[in-house]
């Protein structure tokens, strides 16, 4: 597989606290890779340093090309999508509505009416509610909409923040059934963030494991979930 993603030396700050400290990582095209650690580890940080949403410093390439200095809609329009904790979606406006401001930048318009209908497929929950407001639907319900409207940009690599958060352990296995048939089917870059370290494991293909601003450990996610130190720190046994 070739990187398509690569950070080097990366470090970060809110005001005068640094949060990252050199992290260094490498995203194979088409992988599916997990980012673990505990509360304020920096690994919501971390997916907000790639969309240049907080001030750091080092090296982040994507395909090759610098997204150091770039705006994060250039960097959104070079095919990252974001998909942040808390969803975000716009609760007073339709599913539908949310789905197509997904695909703002896009001018192909077929292709949206297209992609609509396969994120419909998807999710088939959001097909019966395309005519009822965001704010209306059920946290997991939302959840897969914030999905779905990062999917409408056709991204490349998309980046995910605690997707599991507040949602009922039923949906969260159904929301990590669809991400996995995402990636092997419509071939997206995963990085996900997330709490939930089991789940996250059984899904993922390699994973890093975070601490207080610094990559401790990294490997293939069969290996990491069979590490002594991170089933006791992450998996509870």
């Amino acid at each position: 597989m070739t990187a398509m993603l690569n950070v080097r030396d990366l470090r970060a700050y809110y005001g005068q606290v640094q949060a990252l400290h050199g992290l260094e990582f490498g995203l194979n095209e088409g992988s599916l890779t997990t980012l673990l650690g505990a509360n304020g580890a920096g690994k919501t940080t971390t997916l907000r340093a790639i969309c240049n949403m907080v001030r750091s410093t080092g090296s982040i390439e994507f395909d090759g090309a610098p997204l150091t200095g770039r705006s994060t809609e250039n960097i959104v329009r070079l095919g990252i999508a974001h998909v942040p904790q808390g969803r975000g979606t716009f609760t007073t406006m339709t599913v539908e509505e949310n789905l197509q401001l997904g695909a703002i930048t896009r001018k192909d318009k077929a292709g949206v009416v297209s992609d609509i209908e396969r994120m419909y497929d998807h999710f088939p929950v959001l097909k019966q509610r395309h005519t009822q407001q965001a704010g209306t639907l059920s946290g997991g319900e939302q959840q897969m909409l914030a999905v779905a409207r990062a999917l409408m940009l056709r991204p490349r690599l998309m980046l995910l923040d605690e997707p599991s958060f507040g949602l009922a352990p039923l949906i969260v296995r159904d929301l990590f059934k669809i991400l996995g048939k995402i990636n092997r089917e419509d071939k997206v870059t995963i990085l996900v963030v997330e709490q939930n370290a089991q789940l996250a494991l059984e899904l993922a293909d390699q994973a890093y494991v975070i601490e207080t601003g610094r990559i401790v450990m990294s490997g293939k996610a069969t290996e990491i979930a069979n590490n002594e130190d991170v089933r006791k720190s992450y998996l509870g046994y």
